[in-house]
């Protein structure tokens, strides 16, 4: 049966797919490189649980869904996917290898937890997906991955609550496929950031979601969406993706490894690894 080894957490920014693609990482004058520097720990680890997929679980940034077109949740079923072009000139093309088999399984395993998630042929990966990516695997030699894709952006907006619960129906949808496969998931987004509230980080509060979210969960997911607005600005909603992430996982995990540190771009950085505490 396979199962599930793990999860990394990690926020993305535009910024940090370009630094590593520039060679940057300890430029002094972009002040990124305590971030950075947790990374090879993390990456030790992966090496370490050898997963055989990744499930990565990001916000769309208007790639695939519009505004008028935005489903709560959408899985990715195809062979393969693509990276975007953001508006910002196309980047290196880059092919990025699934497991359809697995992704199917999970779709229709979720469809009886009575989750109506979106299924997708086509996909392509902005900068919401990508970050995480090259932060694991900056050669570029991912492993197959099944992207999850949840709206953090057009109200109406699914409830912490609901996250979190989707996150249980995707560790029940994995431990369920009768292959023997490891499983590991990398949930990218927030921290505390609003768009066009330069410098809007609320340290306090992205403390606070990153110890509850692993010693107490269930505690965020009594959040509403106003909660986290309130506190960590329109664009923390992207912490959900950590949600699930954490829903998939025992009720006692350990934290590996985990960093913080401000500001990456106008972004609150955090990053937390976890397994499960009888690991």
């Amino acid at each position: 049966m396979a199962r599930i080894v793990g999860s990394v957490a990690t926020s993305h920014t535009p910024i940090i797919g370009k630094t590593i693609a520039k060679k940057r990482e300890n430029d002094p004058e972009l002040g990124l490189k305590p971030f950075f520097d947790a990374f090879p720990r993390v990456r030790e680890w992966v090496a370490e649980v050898d997963p055989d997929v990744v499930v990565l679980v990001y916000n769309d940034h208007g790639v695939n869904f519009s505004l008028e077109n935005r489903p709560a949740f959408a899985i990715g079923t195809a062979p393969t996917f693509t990276n975007a072009d953001e508006g910002n000139g196309a980047p290196p093309p880059r092919t990025f290898q699934s497991d359809p088999h697995l992704a199917w399984h999970i779709a229709q395993s979720l469809i009886e937890d009575e989750f109506d998630i979106a299924t997708c042929q086509e996909m392509a990966f902005d900068h919401g997906g990508t970050t995480a990516l090259d932060l694991l695997w900056p050669d570029h030699k991912v492993i197959p991955l099944i992207p999850v894709e949840i709206n953090a952006v057009q109200p109406p907006l699914p409830t912490p609550r609901r996250i979190f619960k989707l996150g249980q129906a995707l560790g029940k949808a994995i431990g369920s496929y009768p292959k023997d496969l490891k499983v590991m998931f990398l949930a990218t987004g927030g921290l505390s950031h609003t768009i066009g509230i330069g410098g809007y980080i609320n340290e306090e509060f992205d403390a606070y979601c990153m110890e509850t979210l692993a010693n107490n969960p269930i505690e965020i997911a009594r959040f509403t969406s106003d909660d986290i607005v309130a506190n960590g600005g329109e664009q923390g909603l992207e912490f959900l993706t950590w949600v699930v992430a954490r829903g998939a996982l025992p009720d006692k995990v350990d934290v590996v490894t985990s960093v913080y540190h401000k500001p990456i771009s106008h972004t609150g950085g955090g990053m937390m690894v976890m397994e499960a505490a009888e690991r």
